[in-house]
């Protein structure tokens, strides 16, 4: 008989959280979206540098427009921040959020270097503010539901992680930071954290060393397109992690349900591919049809039909975080159309998830028990640095060509007393 794995809801409560967003690109407008949405928070506020999504923002959600971070901060009503921000600004923006008493959500990655992380960290508790490490897989509940079935022992130990991910990520549009190694870019900085901390949330987080490999292949994207590294937990524990950003082959076509619906059908990715290569895409005009308040052209409609297209998909697909095989000593684990697959003894079976594996549900849920509720946040900052720096370690060894000790690991939190 199928197993339904239920995902822990916080008790209900009649305060709500007044929040803003920092950045309304494409991950800033899902997070719009998700926070107007939640009955637990008040969206009041947006910045950004674009006047036409600030008008935008004001026009669909009766809120406050900013064009400038600081005076976000300076808003009195604004209790958290969402920060969207390029990567090479989190620092910056976490520190000043801090300093004006606001708590504050950080997209993935966490900052560019291990000693940012730490001047983000040092800041939330110098002045007692709360920071959540976001935009995270291990925020999503099939991660969470694999955790909880490791810590029930029902498999035995955990004995090993395998992640294969397969994307178009190099063939989606970007911003020139996007694919500055300097400033965040490339697939590492940008999608390594979602596999990492998935990882280390079934690892137990302690993560002892680091041996990868990068790839960068193609000349119109100048940044790696490819890792793979294998990690080494405390305890001895293995994990193999791989993530192909080319888009000439999708880890979807791993599922049944997802070589008849992929994430990205092949003539977009033939079409976008060639048009880069010829240089005849337009970019930045691509990139801006897909943040908030834009209008996208014709010529790039296939670009926002794909979109769409994807956000009405409920079925998980293989994507930025790939498929995972969790090997205990008497089991097996991976994701299934709508919740987990369980390989024991007994043969298979399929176990739903009562609700979808949306990263910001969770946020939303740990920021908001955390400011209301005092709450500790699971995905704090110092996780979100530990994270990073298995993050680093990946491109430190391929670089050196040798394997790479960590020594800022924190681990997995008790999930009995979180979400």
């Amino acid at each position: 008989m199928a197993t339904t794995i239920e995902h822990q809801q916080a008790p209900p409560s009649q305060l709500t959280l007044k929040v803003a967003v920092a950045g309304l690109g494409i991950a800033g407008t899902g997070a719009v979206h998700n926070l107007a949405r939640s009955s637990k928070t008040e969206l009041v506020a947006a910045c950004d540098i674009r006047p036409q999504a600030i008008g935008a923002f004001e026009s669909d959600y009766d809120g406050k427009g900013y064009s400038s971070f600081l005076a976000l901060c300076e808003d009195p009503t604004v209790e958290a921040i969402w920060i969207s921000t390029p990567n090479h600004l989190h620092c910056e923006h976490v520190v000043t959020a801090a300093e004006h008493g606001k708590h504050a959500v950080i997209q993935k990655p966490m900052a560019v270097s291990l000693a940012e992380a730490g001047r983000m960290v040092e800041a939330s508790e110098k002045y007692g503010t709360r920071l959540l490490a976001g935009h995270s897989t291990a925020l999503r509940p099939p991660f969470r539901a694999m955790r909880r079935i490791i810590d029930s022992g029902e498999l035995g130990r955990l004995s090993a992680i395998n992640v294969w991910s397969y994307t178009d990520w190099m063939l989606r549009p970007r911003m020139p930071q996007e694919v500055d190694l300097a400033r965040g870019g490339g697939l590492v900085y940008r999608q390594g954290p979602h596999q990492v901390d998935a990882i280390r949330l079934l690892g137990g987080g302690m993560v002892r060393s680091v041996r990868g490999s990068v790839g960068q292949w193609m000349p119109e994207r100048p940044c790696p397109g490819y890792y793979a590294a294998f990690l080494e937990f405390d305890d001895g524990t293995p994990a193999t992690l791989v993530h192909n950003g080319y888009g000439y082959f999708l880890a979807s076509e791993l599922v049944p349900w997802g070589i008849e619906r992929p994430r990205t059908p092949m003539e977009h990715r033939i079409r976008f591919r060639n048009g880069l290569r010829a240089g005849t895409l337009r970019e930045e005009d691509a990139k801006e049809s897909l943040r908030f308040g834009a209008q996208g052209s014709d010529e790039l409609a296939f670009i926002a039909e794909d979109r769409e297209r994807r956000a009405g998909d409920r079925e998980w697909v293989p994507a930025d975080p790939g498929l995972f095989v969790v090997s205990c000593e008497r089991g097996d684990l991976r994701q299934s159309a709508n919740g987990l697959y369980i390989y024991d003894d007994e043969g298979m079976r399929d176990a739903p998830i009562s609700l979808p594996g949306v990263s910001y549900n969770n946020e939303i849920d740990e920021m908001y028990d955390a400011v209301t509720q005092n709450r500790p946040v699971y995905h704090d900052g110092r996780w979100g640095m530990a994270t990073l720096e298995v993050c680093l370690a990946i491109m430190e060894s391929a670089r050196e060509r040798r394997e790479v000790r960590l020594t800022h690991q924190t681990p997995t939190h008790d999930l009995a007393r979180t979400h």
